[in-house]
This record gives structure tokens, C-alpha cells and sequence, in this order.
């Protein structure tokens, strides 16, 4: 059994060092170093460099465990624990110094979360949860706001950029949720869009066509902090679908009846 303590902290540790190679390489980051991965999805010499670090402390410390990596090919270990990595999540934001980006890592065991780390060195704001034991910024327990009516909220979403194939049907998405809401912010970063429900600065988020390790640990931030995180149809595929819907419990109700009418039979 993995004292879940000290695993939180080599998760930490390595989210810090990952956090200081962003920060220093941001205002140098040439064209150079900057590659077309897919149709809408470029990788730096700085995601590489952090997911590096990362996967250096951790396998130091949990040389049994399984790793799944934005940017390498997944491990398998002897032990039923899997790391969840992005080591810079909002790659878009960080090459053109738009300061919304993130270290997010995750640790599941059988497919149950157990530790989630999203790391914003860019205002130095480290948002921690271990299953059972509450969340955390900066070492203060958070909760998810009391918002519970759409009029009164402020909503996050992405859009399915490496998917556009779904705009159409993500656009009747945000249609509906944007006649019902008061508010809704598009800012790039999945990771930080579920840390700040978690802490109350936003009530719901909705998004399409995410990796596991773009959601895992911030999910956890959000359930560990009192709120409901899903699939669109209230289900627990999230992870494995990659289609996300988090938020304070009224909020998180509200979107999946407005959202499964939806996309139900369409994904």
C-alpha cells in the first residue's frame, strides 16, 4: 500500500520542478523550439523538458508504477498505480505568453483517483487533493462555491480544437448553456479551468475530446472540494471519454439535464 502522504509530496516536488523550467524557459522560447504534433496541436521544447523532470522524480520514488504522459509513450508497472501527466497543460497559452498554463499530476489506483497536483507557477498558486482527505490551495482547504442557479453562475469551457469535427454539436452545447448562465470563460487550460471550480472561482465547466491527463488531477480537486464532476450524461466515463462536466452539486445537476438531450446517440 502507498502511503498516500508522502505520495502527494514526490507529486508536489515534481510539479514544482516542472513549474520552474516553465518559468524560466517562457520569455525564450524561440520557433525553433516549437513543433506541429497534429492538425491543431503543437508540443514545445519546454512541454518535453518539464515532462522530463517529472518523470524523473517520480519513477526515482515509484520505480513499480505505471506512467501515462502527454508527451511519451505510456509504461506499465508491476504495481495497479498510474501516474497521469501533463507536464504543460495550455501550450498554446504558453507559447504566446498568455499566462493560463499548468503542471497537472494525477495518481489512480484501478482507475480511482488518489492524488491530483495542478501546479500555476505563473502566480504560484498550487491547488493539492488526496482522496479523503480534502482539497487544498497553498495549503488552505477549498471548497466549491454555494452557487446552485445558472443566472447567478460563471461557467468554464473548451472548445474541441482537436476535434472540430464535433463543433457543430458543441456549439448547440454552448448555445443552450449560454442562454441559461450569466457568464462563461474560455481560457485554454483545462487543468486550471477544473482547479478553479474546485476553489470557487468558477461554478461549472464543460468540455469535449480531453486526455485523461488533462482532467485527472484537477476532477479530484473538484470532488475533494465538495462538487460533482461527470460525463455529459451524469455517468463516470469522464476519464476514459474524455468528455467532462464538473461543478458545484446544483450546477453540476442543472448541465447534465441541458447537456444529455444533446449529445446523447451523437457521441
Amino acid at each position: 500500500m502507498v502511503d498516500s502522504k508522502h505520495t502527494l509530496e514526490v507529486a508536489v516536488r515534481a510539479a514544482r520542478a516542472a513549474g520552474r523550467i516553465l518559468l524560466g524557459r517562457i520569455s525564450t522560447l524561440s520557433r525553433g523550439q516549437i513543433r506541429k504534433k497534429g492538425k491543431y496541436d503543437w508540443v514545445t521544447d519546454v512541454d518535453h523538458a518539464s515532462e522530463k523532470r517529472i518523470l524523473r522524480i517520480i519513477r526515482k520514488a515509484f520505480p513499480s508504477h505505471s506512467v501515462k504522459a502527454e508527451e511519451s509513450a505510456p509504461t506499465e508497472g508491476s504495481d495497479p498505480f498510474q501516474w497521469l501527466i501533463d507536464p504543460l497543460d495550455g501550450t498554446v497559452n504558453y507559447m504566446h505568453r498568455f499566462p493560463m498554463f499548468a503542471v497537472s499530476i494525477a495518481l489512480a489506483r484501478k482507475e480511482v483517483l488518489e492524488i491530483g497536483v495542478v501546479y500555476d507557477p505563473m502566480r504560484e498558486e498550487l491547488f493539492t487533493a488526496r482522496r479523503g482527505h480534502g482539497a487544498w490551495l497553498n495549503g488552505k482547504r477549498i471548497r466549491v462555491s454555494r452557487c446552485s442557479t445558472f443566472e447567478e453562475s460563471m461557467l468554464a469551457t473548451g472548445f474541441p480544437f482537436r476535434a472540430k469535427e464535433n463543433m457543430d454539436l458543441y456549439l448547440s452545447s454552448f448555445r443552450r448553456v449560454f442562454l441559461k448562465t450569466g457568464s462563461i470563460r474560455r481560457a485554454g487550460s483545462a487543468a486550471l479551468d477544473l482547479a478553479w471550480v474546485a476553489c470557487g472561482r468558477m461554478d461549472g465547466f464543460w468540455e469535449m475530446a480531453l486526455s485523461p491527463w488533462d482532467i485527472a488531477a484537477g476532477a479530484l480537486l473538484i470532488q475533494e472540494a465538495g462538487g460533482r464532476v461527470s460525463d455529459f450524461f451524469g455517468g463516470p466515463n469522464y476519464l476514459e471519454g474524455g468528455h467532462i462536466l464538473a461543478g458545484t452539486p446544483g450546477i453540476h445537476r442543472k448541465m447534465v439535464s441541458l447537456l444529455a438531450p444533446i449529445f446523447r446517440g451523437r457521441i
